[in-house]
């Protein structure tokens, strides 16, 4: 497909508007992701000011086509805008022969993508003017995101992502897909969610489902950095490359198909500290619920179990336990099904405290103590998480244009 006509195509693959929670729609939510021309122009300043650097940069170097999220002074936190430049990237060089590989990596020295913009977020669920049964913005980006991460997955060409230095929340969404998944010594890598008052999302919780045991759960709850050990154990990444070879691998990638390259450049993978607690979080995650699980490691034996139990008393108690019921429930589901509950979950976190207090806490005020209500495990109401996961009938997620670029196997 000729560049124009590939772009044309995505920019209709519009799906209807996302209904608001009172039978409204969404800003900026009636479209599918959007040309990359269309929105690099948005990055042009008024009054004739020279125009910024795009948000995501895209090039072909011999048979690889190149990803660059492009906002260092951020660690490249993914906002709508470039949600939708990668989407069209990949739609671009879908059908295109002379792309055979792509790869995506993070500019700047500090790593591939730090998550969504929380700022942003923060901002649209605290807008003075907001009133009961007034959309979120939010939905919007959110819709776009899953839908890019399912398309990931689906990637009918090797996806190479370098996940070096810090890839956290949606940063695990454009890379953990992916089919060749690359970590470093640098890497610190996870879904620190819990710590804002929210749930892993971008699908994490089918990811994190789907690792060794109770491991992702672990992580889920704990909101913990994981380094390349700890990505390789949980399935979240595929090799470990030393990082000052990753230009030499983004060369050899330019002639070469992926296996060979990163086989002949990888390293022995690290010790995964998940791996060594296995017995330990096994035991604990034995447990039904949040506050028994919680309760087993502070019963344990081993230090490392208590200090864990500690991290999560520390986080958001509604949280904690909806991550647990998520990653549960992702256990048993497909990407798309993970990524439905997500949503579910992140629509019902947008109209609750936790999540704009965790935010204004870590984030905005940065006085690291969030009034998280219920303060305890203790005090949360019986069902409560699970009734984040519950059905949205009148919401639904449509992830039908990924199934219009490509469809499931």
């Amino acid at each position: 497909m000729h560049d124009d006509a590939a772009l044309a195509f995505a920019a209709r693959l519009a799906s209807g508007a996302v209904p608001a929670p009172e039978g409204g729609s969404v800003p900026g939510a009636s479209a599918a992701p959007a040309a990359a021309g269309a929105s690099q122009a948005g990055h042009a300043a008024s009054g004739g000011e020279t125009p910024a650097e795009p948000s995501v940069l895209t090039e072909v170097r011999g048979r690889l086509g190149l990803i660059t999220l492009n906002r260092p002074l951020a660690v490249n936190a993914l906002n709508h805008e470039m949600v939708n430049l990668v989407w069209a990237a990949l739609v671009r060089w879908a059908d295109d022969p002379a792309v055979r590989t792509v790869a995506i990596r993070g500019a700047g020295e500090r790593g591939l993508c730090s998550g969504g913009d929380i700022v942003a977020i923060h901002a649209d669920m605290t807008r003075p003017d907001r009133t009961p049964g007034m959309p979120y913005e939010t939905m919007g980006f959110w819709r776009d995101e899953y839908r890019l991460n399912l398309l990931i997955s689906r990637y009918p060409k090797p996806y190479v992502a370098l996940m070096d230095g810090l890839v956290l929340g949606g940063g695990i969404g454009v890379s953990a897909h992916g089919s060749h998944r690359v970590v470093t010594e640098r890497t610190r890598s996870g879904l620190p969610e819990t710590q804002i008052g929210f749930s892993p999302d971008v699908g994490g919780t089918y990811l994190l489902g789907h690792a060794p045991g109770a491991a992702g759960a672990h992580a889920a709850l704990t909101g913990a950095h994981l380094d390349a050990g700890d990505a390789l154990y949980l399935g979240l990444a595929d090799a470990f490359v030393p990082s000052g070879r990753l230009p030499e691998l983004l060369s050899a990638l330019e002639s070469e198909e992926p296996d060979a390259a990163i086989a002949r450049l990888a390293g022995p993978a690290p010790e995964s500290a998940l791996r060594t607690g296995a017995a330990w979080i096994e035991d604990a995650y034995a447990a039904d619920s949040a506050l028994q699980i919680v309760r087993a490691l502070e019963a344990s034996p081993e230090q490392a179990a208590r200090d864990a139990a500690a991290v999560i008393r520390s986080k958001s108690p509604t949280a904690v336990a909806v991550a647990l019921a998520a990653v549960r429930a992702g256990a048993r589901a497909d990407l798309a099904g993970a990524l439905r509950n997500e949503w579910r979950v992140g629509y019902r976190f947008l109209g609750a405290h936790d999540f704009a207090e965790g935010i204004r806490a870590q984030v905005i005020d940065k006085d690291r103590t969030p009034d998280w209500q219920p303060a305890r495990l203790e005090e949360l109401s019986p069902g409560a998480a699970e009734a984040y996961l519950a059905p949205l009938p009148h919401l639904p997620l449509d992830l039908s244009p990924v199934d219009a670029v490509l469809p499931p196997a």
